[in-house]
């Protein structure tokens, strides 16, 4: 009898479509049924590990459905001894309000790392306790998870000892994992957890990488991949890094749609094991960061009059010499196409990277950008350079050319220049950071769109303090004003806009909810707490509002 490994994870999930992902211990025909509607596909195989995602259509809009998944017609989800509430396919209702709910940087859960800080709750945990109880017509319509879903640089325990029953960790990468089959299991500490593994099965999850799921500072600068590529790990790392996501997170972010037309699953299907496909695959991907044509894991969704756009801000990156961006041009063209016939009442843009940061510390990017470029000699440049991968300058800011052209793309949206009206919220979201914060956006001629910066992070993480001093002297007006003064030495132009903060910096473990209901936006901020124990109860996790704050009600600030 074939066993679940993993998953189900609910993926997309439109107006009448959905996919469900399962990774199986055998070879099987997978099938998930929910009430009339069922899909069925055949598990592909990749270095001896089975998945399958199954495509359902012909769903109702608005309809709330619980389903199961069997394998080769044994009923394997739900358990048999599951104490959570069936499992369900929400379709996407235009109609009514869509709320997408937002985070980065999860550590794995209940794992306490020796001689480290006690991590707070897991703020996922916290929110699938929530909804355990809570009425299924408002969970949120989407978990939009923005990178670093796994640590591939900072494994657990449990992780090292694997790891030395394969190879030993004396030598590089050490205790970091190597190759596809040490990904797996990331995946499967990360997911594999009850309670967050309902949350998954449940609430529709699209996904992102940051630098974790590679490594700390991965495509940092030209000079950094040299680095690597100088290593006789890097390759067998960044290949299985790449492998994995595309199986594990990326195909999840497409419709059934777009699965139909992607050929590398259609080639990835039909082999008896798609390993050197895939690895022929993950090789080319990551050289586009060297200059040569790579994949494009930038993607988009609509939910009625919301659209999302997700921009991979990592590995589509170009860095080699004289052509350093965030995205391609070829990529940035595509973003630029996806908003050209307006047709949305918010615009939704989600980059691992914050595209807004404290303004002193977007100064002290682009000053270390402009030193690392030899703006003033050959020895501040390499000093820049070893500072930019030490505190990790490497955000929006330190991409200067491409967060001007993306500051000028949301000026048109913002504008109306894309359609007969402009969208009444342009929203960047982000994490990385390890805090969370609101910044609005002040172009010097105002726009009809309101342009936020709404970051998130983490969802199960800490924040050293001297880096929570750091953030908060980011907000400084005062430090602001030094390091606009100092721009002109750097020889760094002003930035084409400014902004401010109505909210934050917050932090602690955290989830973001963007509540977008015809023209009015809202975002809630919740972070994960302990609850005391007492005669009635036992003691457990709860969220706590951090922040309750209108995106459309709020007085503008002139700039």
């Amino acid at each position: 009898m074939a066993k679940l490994l993993l998953g189900p994870l609910l993926r997309h999930v439109g107006e009448r479509d959905a996919t469900v992902w399962v990774e199986t211990d055998t070879p099987c025909e997978a099938e998930v049924q929910a009430g009339a509607v069922s899909g069925h596909q055949r598990t592909f195989t990749v270095a001896g590990h089975y998945y399958a995602l199954v495509a359902l259509t012909g769903l109702e809009p608005g309809s709330s459905t619980p389903y199961v998944v069997r394998l080769d017609g044994d009923t394997v989800w739900p358990t048999s001894d599951s104490t959570f509430p069936p499992s369900r396919i929400r379709t996407v209702d235009p109609s009514r309000p869509i709320r997408l709910l937002f985070g980065s940087c999860r550590e794995p859960p209940r794992v306490q790392r020796r001689g480290g800080p006690e991590l707070a709750p897991d703020v996922l945990d916290a929110y699938a306790t929530r909804m355990i109880g809570q009425d299924h017509e408002r969970w949120p319509d989407l978990l939009l998870l923005v990178g670093d879903q796994i640590y591939a640089d900072d494994t657990s325990p449990a992780i090292q000892e694997f790891i030395r029953t394969r190879r030993d960790i004396r030598r590089a990468p050490h205790a970091e994992v190597a190759d596809f089959e040490e990904y797996t299991r990331l995946y499967y500490e990360s997911w594999g957890e009850p309670t967050v593994r309902w949350l998954l099965s449940t609430l529709p999850s699209s996904m992102i990488f940051d630098d974790h799921d590679v490594r700390d500072d991965w495509n940092t600068s030209h000079a950094w991949r040299l680095d690597m590529q100088k290593t006789d790990w890097w390759e067998e790392r960044i290949t299985g890094a790449l492998m994995s996501y595309w199986i594990y997170q990326h195909l999840g972010n497409l419709s059934p749609a777009g699965l139909a037309a992607d050929e590398l699953y259609a080639v990835v299907r039909g082999l008896p094991d798609a390993e050197a496909v895939l690895r022929a695959f993950a090789q080319a991907a990551d050289r586009e960061a060297d200059g040569a044509k790579g994949a494009m894991w930038s993607y988009r969704r609509d939910f009625g009059p919301v659209r999302l756009l997700v921009i991979d801000s990592r590995c589509g990156r170009v860095l080699a010499e004289g052509r350093r961006s965030m995205i391609s041009d070829r990529e940035f063209d595509w973003v630029e196409r996806q908003v050209a016939d307006g047709g949305f009442e918010h615009l939704v843009v989600a980059t691992s990277m914050p595209w807004l940061l404290p303004r002193a510390l977007h100064d002290i990017e682009s000053w270390n950008e402009a030193l690392c470029a030899g703006s003033r000699g050959r020895v501040l440049a390499r000093s820049a350079e070893w500072l930019r991968r030490a505190v990790d300058l490497e955000h929006w800011a330190a991409f200067r050319q491409s967060f001007d052209r993306l500051a000028g793309l949301f000026a048109q949206v913002g504008r109306g220049e894309h359609g007969v009206s402009a969208p009444a919220t342009i929203c960047v979201l982000s994490g990385d950071v390890h805090h969370t914060y609101v910044s609005e956006a002040d172009y010097e001629m105002p726009l009809e769109s309101r342009v936020y910066q709404i970051t998130c992070s983490p969802i199960n993480n800490t924040i050293p303090l001297l880096m929570r001093l750091v953030f908060h002297i980011g907000w400084s007006n005062t430090v602001e004003r030094v390091t606009r003064f100092l721009d002109r030495w750097t020889r760094v132009p002003p930035p084409p806009i400014h902004w401010h903060h109505p909210s934050g910096p917050h932090f602690g473990n955290t989830l973001a909810l963007l509540i977008l209901d015809g023209r009015s936006a809202r975002v809630r901020l919740e972070r994960a707490v302990r609850t005391e124990a007492s005669d009635e109860r036992e003691a457990s996790v709860d969220l706590a509002l951090t922040e309750d704050l209108s995106l459309t009600e709020a007085p503008r600030v002139v700039a």
